[in-house]
């Protein structure tokens, strides 16, 4: 690398050979409304769950607030844009659908590696204290990525950039360093609203605002316990996250598989799972099959549960077995999605379970669903 080129221009040229497809610089202070939305989503309570969002919003709303001697932020993306459609097992009741970016390697492990590559190059080619974070941090990737001028936040509120689509993966690298920074990406959605009218839970009670509490990705993620019963006819087939409102994002027609990270590649068992092999998963099975994905972060439990409502939504009477045979399982959250799941696929079979199960079951949430009537 040539040493005369500015630093901003050697930092590109490096995080490219590392793997991101695309890189830019913001101040640290470019983004100084972004605290404030955060605020005002917490206080609207659409972060459900999420407590750990409004524990640190603090240090969330600002690089200054997570490390007050930061001057520049690095914002960096990696594509991982699928090859296949995302919705194209929309039909297939009998398989399970995993979000595109859960099928091949965790985001965090490949990300991380890269950033931290990067970090260490930097500290040699202009040596400044520098932090790296993922995902996992108190961090607002999303608008600083906007500020750095890799995209603009959609209306699905998710980074779309002209060249990558709705497909990158974000990390950032804050540094002491005074860089000179890049031009702000602008707001190219227009009049577009296909990723609203896509989500089939409707979370967006407006353009640019997502209530989690109703987002599919939430819901199998991030959310413990019984999936509100409103939404689970809705899940389709979904059992990790949803891709919907990213898939119809019409700045995806630019985004190509062969810039997307090798490393993401779809496992062939998580690109189209069947749903029987998922419900017959104990805790062991399930950690050797999720090995290396993000999907082991949620654990067996959800999972299973997850599953149970896909196979409630199947319509396959095959199910019906595999779903029966979890009414007895340890975890309530899959009892629960068991009997729902069961009085969907087979209503005799769930009536003649009713009385017996009923009588003996001890959680309060598992005995609501024995007490609901057998859906038509």
């Amino acid at each position: 690398m040539a040493q005369d080129k500015p630093l901003e221009a050697q930092i590109k040229a490096k995080a490219a050979e590392l793997g991101f497809a695309a890189c830019g610089i913001a101040r640290a202070d470019a983004a100084p409304l972004a605290g404030e939305r955060l605020r005002a989503w917490l206080d609207a309570g659409m972060h459900g769950s999420m407590l750990w969002m409004e524990e640190r919003a603090a240090q969330r709303a600002s690089p200054a607030g997570l490390w007050p001697e930061v001057r520049s932020v690095i914002a960096l993306g990696m594509s991982y844009a699928p090859a296949a459609d995302p919705l194209a097992l929309a039909g297939e009741g009998g398989r399970g659908r995993i979000s595109a970016y859960a099928q091949g390697a965790d985001y965090h492990d490949v990300v991380k590696k890269a950033l931290k590559a990067l970090g260490r190059w930097l500290a040699d080619a202009a040596p400044a204290p520098l932090k790296v974070f993922v995902d996992t941090a108190p961090v607002m990737e999303k608008p600083l990525a906007e500020a750095a001028g890799l995209g603009w936040q959609g209306k699905h509120t998710n980074l779309v950039s002209r060249t990558h689509g709705s497909w990158l993966f974000l990390g950032a690298v804050y540094t002491t360093l005074d860089l000179a920074p890049d031009a702000a990406g602008a707001d190219s959605c227009g009049s577009c609203t296909a990723c609203q009218a896509a989500c089939p839970t409707d979370a967006f009670p407006a353009p640019f605002r997502l209530d989690a509490r109703r987002c599919i990705s939430y819901l199998t993620i991030e959310h413990k316990g019984p999936v509100p019963a409103e939404f689970r006819g809705a899940i389709g087939n979904r059992i990790y996250g949803c891709d919907d409102c990213l898939a119809v994002c019409p700045w995806n027609k630019f985004a190509a598989a062969a810039q997307a990270n090798r490393a993401f590649a779809p496992r062939a068992e998580l690109a189209a799972p069947e749903l029987a092999d998922l419900l017959a998963l104990d805790d062991a099975a399930f950690r050797q099959v999720f090995s290396g994905s993000p999907i082991k972060r949620i654990g067996r439990d959800r999972m299973v549960r997850n599953c149970l409502i896909a196979a409630g939504n199947s319509g396959a009477a095959a199910l019906a077995g595999p779903v029966a045979a979890l009414l007895g399982d340890p975890a309530p959250e899959v009892r629960g999605a068991a009997v729902w799941a069961l009085a969907r696929l087979d209503p005799a079979r769930w009536a003649a379970e009713r009385a017996a199960r009923l009588a003996g079951e001890g959680d309060a949430c598992v005995r609501g669903e024995w007490q609901a009537g057998s859906p038509d």
